[in-house]
């Protein structure tokens, strides 16, 4: 009861304890967490929309899988599928609790693998609004917090936070996260630059909730503030827990994209 009671304190209250703001950060990061956990393996479908300052379009479709992975980060395969330019082009990613992520990128057209580099995963993945650091999975330990406030946004009690990359080749100083209240869902991150400016925004929609336990939005829109451009990802088809072979996820398996 005693642990409850505290765990109600630190997340649920958190104006109760402002010279805690550090500590009910993080157990805000590690319910939602908590909570996103347990689904073993993902595949799902993607339509990626690129904007650019006059509102022209360039549309991908992708295919992405990932793997929950014990004591460890998750691992993901995204796969583009059309247009030709970009077909069979892979971006494999290991994440990890601690280390320094790492990801591997196909490019069908010279036939090989090349690394992604520490130094680099702060650059645009293929074209679009998204850093290569964006498509890690969010591991709580790949942070520290600081509770800001509480905030509606669309008519949705939230949380607000702040966390600060560990990695010191982070292409970010600092995010602000709204985190909702009812189901500890991301509704909008704001990412700052190494110069602290207010570099993009990335605003959540559409909700649905699979295996009655796991929220998954249908659409993701990324905003660059600076170049004016965005990049939409929309979802669909999600599938859980259907025995992912841990073969699709070496890095000899982007070779075998098709």
């Amino acid at each position: 009861m005693f642990r409850i009671l505290m765990l109600w304190l630190f997340v649920f209250s958190p104006t109760i304890f402002g010279e805690n703001d550090q500590l009910i950060g993080l157990n805000i990061a590690k319910e939602a967490d908590l909570r996103d956990s347990g689904w073993v393996d993902m595949s799902v479908e993607l339509v990626m929309t690129l904007r650019n300052t006059k509102g022209e379009t360039n549309v991908r479709e992708m295919r992405l899988k990932s793997k929950e992975i014990f004591n460890d980060g998750d691992k993901t395969l995204m796969v583009f599928d059309t247009p030709h330019d970009v077909k069979g082009t892979g971006l494999l990613t290991y994440t990890h609790l601690v280390e320094e992520d790492d990801q591997w990128l196909y490019l069908p057209a010279l036939k090989r693998v090349k690394r992604i580099a520490s130094k680099n995963k702060s650059g645009p993945f293929v074209g679009s609004e998204f850093a290569y650091e964006d498509l890690s999975s969010q591991e709580v330990t790949k942070y520290t917090y600081k509770y800001l406030r509480d905030e509606i946004i669309n008519g949705i009690e939230c949380f607000v936070t702040e966390r600060y990359p560990v990695d010191q080749y982070s292409g970010y100083t600092r995010q602000v996260t709204w985190i909702d209240k009812d189901h500890y869902r991301l509704q909008k991150v704001e990412y700052y630059d190494r110069k602290n400016k207010h570099l993009k925004t990335l605003t959540f929609k559409t909700y649905r909730l699979y295996e009655n336990r796991f929220w998954r939005a249908g659409s993701m829109t990324m905003t660059n503030h600076l170049s004016k451009k965005s990049t939409e990802l929309k979802w669909n088809g999600y599938t859980f827990n259907r025995g992912i072979n841990d073969q699709d996820f070496g890095k000899n398996a982007l070779k075998r994209i098709r």
